[in-house]
């Protein structure tokens, strides 16, 4: 055994050099690749110094040309209408890919369709507005939940498009106002015959209970005014009065608060449904730098380089192979 021991050192050394000399050849080959590429930009310079300038200028010009910006329009969808809003959006989104813009400015009476490039509509996550004193949408959530992820839940289709406020997002090649594109917009998707009659029902229903409302709660004032007034008279008298259990004083006023609360939600809903499809905020004429918009001063240089290079080496192989087949 005593033996081997020094045959088997004898070869890790041997291995180890080989190893030394195999990665001292690898950063060899590595030091002349380097060389030769600072040789070649040093012979070619000019020229390569004229195709970065050139790159940098035509891209440059194509991305002051071909400008692009976001914008953005948060809706509020009123009287049980988001499928319809959903289905206009989808519409005005087919003409934009058809190209059909005598539709988009006939019909939906937006001035210049050519500059609206695309258009869609998502929902804004809201899972506490959409279960906020919805007890069967809060059981909903509960039931689906069972078989699957929360999360998958309420970003499924059937859910999300019953969230209170969706985004409108389009992208335009050009500045755009509230005039131009929002206004002309807003009056095709409230233009529905059919949702203008829902909406004339319901702002008529809510006015008639607030008026109940209040009348009811005028009445609650009187009676506990009266039960304020009885105590003021029984405590000037000295006298102790029991009330029944039965009177149902705390009912009353439970019922008053809830009215109250009920009023302010009223009045809420009143202010909102003067729309069918209702504004709620937007920003228009974001730039938009997705992907390489506003980058190719940046990107077309180096592009034209790495071509002119490979262009060169590409060049100086096939030389030397044709010289080497000649042989």
């Amino acid at each position: 055994m005593s033996t081997k021991v020094p045959q088997n050192t004898t070869d890790q050394e041997v291995d180890l050099a080989q190893i030394s000399k195999a990665i001292g050849r690898f950063f060899d080959r590595i030091n002349t690749s380097i060389f030769r590429l600072i040789h070649f930009f040093v012979q070619n310079w000019i020229l390569a110094l004229g195709i970065i300038l050139f790159g940098i200028c035509l891209g440059w010009y194509l991305d002051t040309a071909k400008k692009l910006y976001n914008n953005e329009i948060i809706v509020t969808p009123n009287f049980g209408s988001v499928d319809y809003l959903y289905s206009k959006i989808d519409l005005i989104e087919a003409k934009i890919i058809s190209g059909d813009t005598v539709f988009l400015k006939d019909v939906v009476g937006i001035s210049h369709p050519k500059t609206i490039k695309k258009i869609e509509i998502k929902p804004i996550s809201d899972a506490f507005g959409f279960v906020e004193d919805k007890e069967l949408n809060f059981e909903l959530i509960k039931l689906m939940a069972e078989d699957g992820d929360v999360n998958k839940v309420l970003a499924d289709n059937v859910t999300s498009k019953n969230y209170p406020h969706h985004n409108i997002s389009f992208i335009t090649n050009k500045l755009v106002d509230e005039k131009t594109v929002i206004e002309p917009l807003f009056n095709y998707l409230n233009s529905s015959d059919y949702f203008k009659g829902v909406q004339k029902t319901v702002i008529k229903n809510l006015q008639q209970q607030i008026s109940q409302n209040d009348t009811i709660i005028v009445q609650i004032d009187n009676v506990l005014n009266g039960f304020s007034n009885t105590v003021k008279n029984t405590n000037k008298n000295d006298k102790l009065v029991y009330y029944n259990e039965n009177t149902q004083l705390n009912d009353i006023i439970k019922t008053k608060q809830f009215l109250v609360n009920e009023q302010g939600k009223n009045r809420l809903q009143l202010l909102t449904s003067d729309q069918i499809i209702k504004e709620v905020n937007s920003s228009l004429n974001i730039k938009n730098t997705q992907s390489i918009n506003g980058k190719l001063k940046f990107i077309l240089p180096v592009l034209f380089i790495l071509l002119f290079v490979f262009i060169k080496f590409f060049n100086s192989f096939y030389k030397k192979q044709k010289q080497l087949t000649s042989i």
